[in-house]
């Protein structure tokens, strides 16, 4: 998939093509179906199938005291569009220069001009051009104008039922981006899961901390604070670990601040459990880029009187983290 950052990357003469756009944070099912019928679309054509997708988001430019925690960060965002089978993505940065654009500023000079497009593939909510003014009629009027199809692309309702619902915001009943942030503030991962189609994961570099697990026979890989993704609510959580090189190893994940010592900062530590007895000394994650996927959540952090409780808890949430994950596959 070719990775453009900025329209002067797009070949010249590029096109036709089939295009879709919007933020696509976390590219859930929902997204995912928007995506399925961009590429059916482009290749029945033999064209080529793009999205369009900003960066960054546009509410940390129009609400920068108050932007939404996003749900990935970009680069794992174009490996997830990737996965879709799109043929390139483009990331726009988002200014306020090019939210001043009309509509029809935009659909001319992103869409038909450089992209060539000739179908628009999109959601029934895609808003776009000065203050969204511009709606799927305004995109249907464009396109009789300037030569393009519009094809839209119904809601994804009720991926989720009964009790994995219940953290769906007032009135949704649509796989949204919204919804997965409600799941994982709630700390319930197992419905955000469902909702991605896939692991929620975050991704940051494993920095060196007070080394107190290692001291209590837990070692742990810490996270920097740069971590990118949504860090759900504090808890400790069954899930894994993939290193740089790939691998993918079980690990018993704790979010919080550690209520048991003071002083300790809110992070995500990863203990990666059953390691081989080979590696366990020369196991250093020190420097590298690493994800953890959460899978499911075990409890919520509690302060323990001494050393010996605390001890005892981590104990059963490796043995439990191990059940969990054996029983995923």
């Amino acid at each position: 998939m070719f990775r453009w950052r900025d329209l002067s990357d797009v070949p010249p003469g590029f096109g036709p093509s089939v295009v879709t756009l919007g933020n696509f944070d976390g590219v859930h099912r929902g997204h995912q179906q928007v995506m399925s019928q961009l590429v059916s679309s482009a290749r029945e054509r033999g064209w080529a199938s793009v999205v369009v997708t900003f960066d960054p988001h546009p509410a940390q430019v129009h609400r920068p005291d108050s932007p939404p925690g996003l749900i990935m960060g970009t680069e794992d965002k174009l490996d997830a569009l990737e996965q879709t089978g799109a043929d390139a993505v483009l990331v726009l940065r988002y200014t306020l220069e090019l939210a001043e654009q009309t509509a029809e500023e935009f659909v001319l000079g992103t869409l038909v001009g450089p992209l060539g497009a000739r179908c628009l593939v999109v959601g029934s909510d895609t808003r776009l051009g000065r203050g969204n003014s511009g709606n799927i009629d305004t995109l249907r009027e464009l396109g009789e104008r300037h030569g393009f199809e519009v094809r839209v692309v119904d809601d994804l309702l009720d991926p989720l039922d009964g009790e994995d619902s219940r953290h769906a915001p007032a009135g949704e009943r649509r796989c949204s981006s919204t919804w997965i942030r409600s799941c994982l503030q709630a700390g319930d991962v197992r419905a955000a899961a469902r909702l991605l189609g896939r692991n929620h994961r975050v991704r940051g570099e494993v920095v060196h901390g007070a080394a107190r697990g290692r001291e209590l026979g837990y070692p742990t890989a810490n996270l920097s604070p740069e971590t990118a993704g949504f860090v759900p609510a504090d808890g400790i959580y069954a899930g894994w670990l993939v290193d740089a090189h790939g691998t993918r190893w079980p690990t018993a994940i704790s979010v919080g601040s550690n209520p048991t010592f003071e002083n300790v900062p809110r992070q995500v530590e990863a203990h990666v459990i059953d390691r081989p007895a080979e590696r366990v000394e020369d196991f250093d994650l020190y420097g590298q880029d690493v994800v953890v996927e959460f899978v499911e959540r075990l409890r919520g952090m509690v302060a323990y009187e001494g050393v010996d409780k605390l001890v005892a808890q981590m104990d059963d949430d490796v043995a439990r983290t191990r059940r969990i994950l054996a029983a995923e596959g």
